[in-house]
């Protein structure tokens, strides 16, 4: 895998920041959680002024060989029907980057299904879907390394179009049993706390999930424990959408980006990224707490402060776009809030 030299957050500018922010004309600490939204910010740029210019949203896609066990209660021909859906503008997604002012990018990195010929849909197909790990590892070492190229590759694009915040999102049928398995492992957390109903599961549907991510796991468990790097799970189960993030956030960390994490899935290629490169955490904001069971637990093994509890887990980053806007609230009170001097105002603390 390619190395990416990312800088823990420079901290020299925070007592000039911290002092901008307590000299807005109000109470000391009374914007709360806006206040520290506004401090990260600024310092992942650097800057008093920040700016959220040209946000982008990336939609990757992919399928993954563990669906055939019928862990998911959607039928993988989803993933490709949804993909052409949002190239015309009808998901979930498309609503909430219309309504955001967010670049989308749909991508292709490994959905079983010819998408080549789609208008809107970019080609960065690895192959077409995962292989199943409940027999064998998901992806190869060059597959896996393609897949973190692609994410990269994607964030360099947004970055020429002047991006300053990207958001990520997937579609791919049964990922959240990677998901799963990634929480149990990076978490050591029990299995059965780490599965839910995925898109809509009943009882005898989790007890099935779970068998076979059971057996998934008994059949990788010393190939597992032999290797000590944290990219082996990525690679036994992960899907080329997931792998596809890791790089991406990875690459707008190094390229000191905000970057909005949303909700099981993407939390999950997010710690996962942490694993790989710790300091990846300081340019991210996780945006909600989603419905997904154990998606809490997710974002405990990080010590996270999601800003949303919503209910949401539709994925496709919908649940970052919704957060964005209290985002943008905090960079409006650093560059738009006048402060005691300007305003002839007593400060009287």
């Amino acid at each position: 895998m390619r190395t990416f030299h990312i800088e823990p957050l420079d901290t020299s500018l925070q007592s000039a920041i911290q002092q901008k922010i307590d000299n807005l004309n109000k109470p000391k600490g009374s914007l709360g959680r806006l206040e520290e939204l506004a401090l990260q910010v600024c310092l992942i740029q650097q800057t008093l002024t920040p700016s959220l210019a040209h946000p982008c949203h990336l939609l990757l896609g992919g399928d993954h060989g563990i669906e055939r066990e019928g862990v998911s209660v959607s039928p993988r021909e989803v993933t490709w029907q949804q993909m052409i859906n949002f190239t015309r503008g009808g998901g979930g997604v498309n609503m909430f980057c219309r309504q955001h002012g967010f670049t989308l990018r749909i991508v292709d990195v490994g959905v079983d299904y010819d998408l080549s010929a789609v208008e809107g849909i970019i080609d960065r197909k690895i192959a077409r879907g995962t292989r199943n790990f409940l027999y064998e590892p998901a992806m190869s070492d060059e597959q896996f390394n393609q897949a973190i190229e692609v994410g990269a590759s994607l964030v360099d694009d947004c970055v020429a179009e002047g991006c300053r915040v990207l958001s990520i999102g997937e579609m791919g049928i049964a990922n959240t049993s990677p998901s799963s398995i990634w929480m149990h492992l990076f978490g050591n957390i029990p299995l059965a706390e780490c599965i839910g109903a995925g898109a809509g599961l009943d009882a005898p549907g989790i007890r099935h999930k779970y068998d076979v991510l059971s057996r998934a796991l008994s059949r990788h468990q010393s190939n597992l424990k032999s290797q000590t790097s944290n990219l082996k799970p990525l690679r036994i189960f992960g899907g080329f959408e997931m792998v596809a993030a890791i790089g991406a956030m990875l690459r707008a960390a190094e390229q000191h980006l905000v970057v909005l994490i949303d909700g099981f899935i993407m939390t999950a290629c997010a710690i996962a990224a942490i694993r790989l490169c710790p300091a990846a955490q300081d340019y991210m904001i996780f945006t909600h707490c989603g419905d997904e069971s154990g998606h809490q637990r997710m974002l405990d093994i990080v010590k996270a402060k999601p800003l949303l509890h919503l209910g949401l887990r539709l994925g496709e980053g919908t649940g970052a776009l919704c957060a964005f806007p209290i985002v943008d609230s905090a960079v409006r009170m650093m560059n738009e809030m006048n402060n005691f001097d300007n305003a002839k105002i007593t400060k009287y603390f």
